[in-house]
């Protein structure tokens, strides 16, 4: 038996405070959104980092595990509330719909999003400037690391919808293989027109054992710690992210 489906009163008399969210949402990105805690999440950080004050807006990690609210709606027969809040939130930043950093102040650690936006990027561009005052309470260093766009963005592009399983995999295959490799995988597969998981994972596989030609000569190999931090970059994202 489904559960009983809890209604809404309607919304107020008079003027209400209102969240402003880009037309090109509904008519680019919505489209897109085929998970419903992923567009559940993004939704709710629009409406709280325009909450916020001040000319750079962001929203931390901490705070959305905080909102019960938030949580108890994001909980499903299968995972808890956390654990769907932090797959919405990877989600969105593989899409390029939100952006994420990790933020450092001594033996402190935060996770910052902000809506991919040029509100959002300003955040970015005022951290690599070193603008601290504008950012943190305590004139102490930040230490950034821009979250790199994922596996999951080859996998949705193109093979299909991801599922937390074949998540866990595609989070073990980065461990495992070279970001390259696996960016140049999924090419030879789409090339093949051989458009499956396995596909990608067998040429990996190959490449592993049997090694492969480097670009740059030579023969790269899985443990190369530089090889390892390289992360494959979408078209577009040059200027923001590093190597």
């Amino acid at each position: 038996m489904t559960e009983k489906m809890r209604g809404f009163a309607g919304f107020s008399a008079g003027k209400q405070p209102t969240t402003a969210i880009p037309n090109l949402f509904f008519s680019d990105l919505l489209p897109l959104l085929d998970d419903l805690a992923e567009l559940k999440v993004t939704l709710h950080l629009f409406w709280l980092i325009g909450r916020k004050q001040g000319a750079l807006r962001y929203a931390r990690l901490a705070e959305l595990l905080k909102d019960e609210q938030l949580l108890s709606g994001l909980v499903t027969e299968s995972a808890g509330g956390e654990e769907v809040l932090r797959g919405a939130l990877e989600r969105a930043v593989a899409r390029g719909t939100l952006l994420h950093v990790t933020v450092r102040r001594g033996e402190t650690v935060e996770e910052w999003y902000m809506v991919n936006s040029p509100a959002g990027r300003e955040v970015l561009n005022k951290l690599r400037d070193g603008d601290l005052d504008l950012l943190a309470d305590e004139a102490e260093d930040l230490q950034l690391q821009v979250e790199r766009p994922t596996i999951f963005v080859l996998y949705e592009q193109n093979i299909g919808m991801l599922t937390p399983m074949m998540a866990e995999e595609l989070r073990e295959a980065e461990r495992r293989y070279p970001a390259a490799w696996i960016a140049d995988a999924f090419r030879e597969a789409v090339a093949g027109n051989k458009r499956s998981w396995k596909y990608v994972q067998a040429i990996l596989e190959r490449w592993r054992t049997e090694g492969r030609g480097s670009p740059r000569g030579g023969t790269d190999v899985p443990g190369d710690a530089e090889e390892r931090k390289r992360r494959y970059v979408p078209e577009g994202y040059e200027d923001l992210i590093e190597h």
